[in-house]
């Protein structure tokens, strides 16, 4: 089997990926834009073969990247890159070079474009904040809010995560939005939703069944911890809930996902609303056809004991799972401090009171740090209380 991996090197969790590749007997050919001398040693190991681009966002490049390979080891089984970033351009080489194992761009727009997912969520039945497309003008989007109320949420009908993204107070706030964003045109505003986001995680195989299924809770929101500088927090539960499997399997089937690993956005209401539903319901909010981001998948994997990256290069070499569920599960926390605040207890402290539950503390990257703080730290519980109280340790600033 001849995989093209795109980006290999980013995110940095991307050489596990492809090291569970090559551990099935797949052959694994990376394309990137970083010098072949400065990849992981890891990602050495795991790639057959490297071919370097300029730019990754030079689609001719990455094509004739693609055809060499095609040329040299012959047809390509599958084209991926587990990146948001990359989607679009991913289902452009497949659908170029007629790989069948993934989105292709007749289909593209339906997961890039949050306008478009409001479509298949409600061909599943399945709830979702209401919606209008910005450029149908301040007065369309003024009506809109009569019946909606304020506030809204306005964000960019393509984009990741919260970049971009606008509260809405009052009709002043509006005019506001449409006079000083020069991208306001290409923005959807909905009606606002409150309530915990809950992730569902899942690795869905040919047939649109998972074969993994998990989810994490965020307390505050990336919107909020972006806007107000906040310590980001979220954790991988414990226990599946029922209710979020049953949605989360509902949008698989709506949006007609196989072969992918996927992470699907939901809220959790906190109060009544309107249309939507009673305190504890799921609203769908968005659908990623890829991993979670940042830590996310290793944060799965020590919530669950299992290897995830192994779970999805199974579903990719066998169109199945081929090691056993242990069912030894913990909550996996995830905590990100801020450089310009001051902590009641320090890095030190922190180290030697959880020692015992810390699997991992890093420096985050620059480029992830407005929603995920400079320093992160991961561990892991049996119980809830230890897990409030890890949280409070690390957040509690003076």
């Amino acid at each position: 089997m001849n995989f093209i991996y795109i980006s290999p090197n980013f995110p940095d969790a991307a050489w596990k990926f492809c090291n569970a590749l090559k551990n099935n007997g797949v052959r694994v050919l990376g394309i990137g834009d970083q010098p072949y001398e400065e990849l992981k040693q890891e990602l050495k190991n795991a790639l057959t073969e490297y071919y370097k681009v300029s730019n990754l966002e030079n689609y001719s490049e990455v094509y004739r990247g693609t055809a060499y390979f095609a040329w040299k080891y012959d047809r390509i089984d599958w084209i991926e890159s587990n990146n948001e970033y990359w989607l679009e351009q991913d289902a452009r080489l497949r659908t170029d070079f007629n790989v069948n194992t993934g989105l292709k761009s007749d289909v593209i727009n339906a997961i890039k474009e949050k306008s478009e997912m409001k479509k298949y969520y409600a061909k599943g039945g399945i709830r979702t904040a209401r919606q209008i497309k910005a450029s149908e003008g301040f007065e369309a989007v003024k009506r809109f809010a009569y019946d909606a109320g304020y506030p809204l949420f306005a964000k960019p009908d393509v984009g990741v995560g919260a970049n971009g993204a606008h509260k809405i107070i009052d009709e002043g706030a509006l005019w506001h939005f449409y006079q000083t964003n020069p991208q306001a045109y290409q923005y959807v505003i909905e009606e606002y939703v409150t309530g915990n986001i809950c992730d569902y995680d899942a690795i869905i195989d040919s047939h649109g069944n998972p074969i993994f299924e998990s989810w994490s809770v965020c307390p505050p929101s990336i919107a909020d911890i972006v806007e107000q500088n906040l310590d980001s927090t979220y954790f991988v539960e414990k226990d599946m809930n029922e209710n979020l499997r049953y949605w989360g399997r509902q949008t698989v089937k709506a949006f007609d996902v196989r072969s992918r690993f996927v992470h699907l956005e939901f809220f959790r209401l906190d109060r009544a609303h309107r249309g939507l539903g009673n305190v504890g319901d799921f609203v769908a909010l968005e659908v990623n056809m890829r991993p979670g981001g940042g830590y996310t998948p290793d944060m799965l994997n020590y919530a669950h004991s299992v290897d995830v990256y192994k779970i999805w290069a199974d579903m990719v070499a066998f169109d199945r799972r081929t090691t056993p569920d242990p069912h030894d599960d913990y909550f996996c926390v995830f905590a990100g401090r801020r450089d310009n605040a001051q902590y009641h207890l320090d890095h030190q402290a922190i180290m030697e009171k959880y020692a015992y539950a810390l699997k991992q503390w890093d420096r985050v990257p620059d480029a992830l740090s407005p929603a995920m703080g400079n320093q992160s730290y991961i561990a892991r519980f049996r119980t809830w209380e230890e897990k409030d109280q890890f949280l409070f340790d690390i957040c509690n600033r003076k």
